[in-house]
C-alpha cells in the first residue's frame, strides 16, 4: 500500500499525460486549420480546436489547483509543433482524434482507478468530468468534417 501523497502525485502525473496528449491534438488541428479553405477552417475552429482548446485550459487549471491544495509541485506545459509540411488536413485532423482520444482514455481509466475518489478531492472530479465532457465526441465530429473535405 502506499501513502496518500504518493496516491496524489500519481494522480497528477496521470493528468499531467492528459493534458500532454490534449496539447498534441491542439497542435495537429492547428496545423490542419492552415491547411484548409476559409469555411473548413471556420468549422474547424468552432466544432473542433475550441472545444478542445478549452479542455486544454481546464486540464491545466485543474492541475494547477490540485498541486496547490496539496502542496505539490506544479507543472508548466509548453505548446508542441506536430505535423510536417508534406501531412495533409486529413491526416493531421485524424492525428488530433487520436491524441484527444489518448487524453480521454487516459483520464477515464484515472476515474475509473478510483484513485480521484481515494484522495478525496471533489473539484479535481469536477474538473476531469468537465474535460472529458469538453472532449466527447472530437473523433465523429472529425469524421464529419473530413467528409467535407475537398468539396
Amino acid at each position: 500500500m502506499y501513502s496518500t501523497a504518493e496516491a496524489r502525485q500519481q494522480l497528477l502525473d496521470s493528468v499531467a499525460q492528459a493534458i500532454d496528449e490534449i496539447g498534441l491534438a491542439l497542435a495537429f488541428l492547428g496545423e490542419a486549420y492552415e491547411r484548409v479553405d476559409e469555411h473548413t477552417a471556420e468549422t474547424l475552429e468552432r466544432e473542433l480546436f475550441m472545444p478542445v482548446q478549452m479542455a486544454y485550459g481546464r486540464a491545466q487549471r485543474t492541475h494547477a489547483e490540485f498541486a496547490t491544495r496539496h502542496e505539490l509541485p506544479g507543472r508548466t506545459f509548453d505548446r508542441v509543433s506536430a505535423g510536417s509540411p508534406s501531412q495533409g488536413a486529413r491526416t493531421l485532423l485524424d492525428e488530433s482524434a487520436e491524441a484527444a482520444a489518448r487524453a480521454d482514455g487516459a483520464l477515464s481509466r484515472l476515474q475509473d482507478s478510483m484513485l480521484p475518489v481515494e484522495v478525496g478531492d471533489p473539484e479535481l472530479r469536477r474538473g476531469l468530468e468537465e474535460v472529458r465532457r469538453l472532449l466527447a465526441d472530437i473523433r465523429g465530429r472529425v469524421r464529419e468534417l473530413e467528409r467535407t473535405l475537398g468539396r
